[in-house]
């Protein structure tokens, strides 16, 4: 089952032991190659319909990012570009009032399908009932935009705090 077909707010996600400390992890799949899906997640408008907007030079590898669900007066965080192999790999490091998020996303193709890895290393401090279901929201904007129906179908209501508890115990059991 590719994530058209996934109801759009089961929590998917999962907290494990990644190097040198927890990992939060949501995966989605999708009936595309891999090149179409990298198109989704670094072409500036295919990216702004689901998730936000950059502004600068990514030559320079660095860029200020605005998430477009956030409302007009959200602040841009500044995105280290960490790793850029397309159409396969991309991370970034971003600035946030309680540190550094280090983000990724990794593409794997086959059979048609492309399947989507997102991985946020968890600081000490980071509370995963807080952060999963927010990236679970920003994915389910880009199965949504990806099949059609546009990002605005998503509801953030439906993501928090309705998933907080799954992902409470997914840090728990991770330790």
């Amino acid at each position: 089952m590719t994530d058209e077909q996934r109801p759009a707010v089961a929590a998917t996600g999962t907290v494990e032991h990644g190097p040198g400390r927890r990992e939060l992890v949501v995966v989605r799949r999708f009936d595309a190659d891999a090149a179409d899906v990298w198109a989704s997640i670094t072409e500036p408008g295919l990216l702004e319909a689901w998730v936000g907007r950059w502004e600068g030079d990514p030559a320079t590898g660095t860029v200020q990012f605005f998430m477009t669900a956030e409302g007009p007066d959200a602040e841009a965080a500044e995105c280290v570009i960490t790793r850029c192999e397309p159409p396969r790999r991309y991370a970034v490091d971003t600035a946030t009032p309680g540190g550094v998020w280090h983000l990724a996303l990794d593409l794997a193709e086959a059979d048609g399908v492309t399947t989507l890895t997102f991985r946020q290393r968890l600081g000490p401090d980071d509370d995963a009932a807080s952060i999963g279901p927010g990236w679970e929201y920003y994915l389910d904007r880009l199965v949504a935009v990806r099949s059609g129906r546009g990002a605005d179908t998503v509801a953030w209501e439906s993501y928090y705090p309705a998933q907080r508890e799954h992902y409470a115990r997914a840090a728990t059991a991770a330790g």
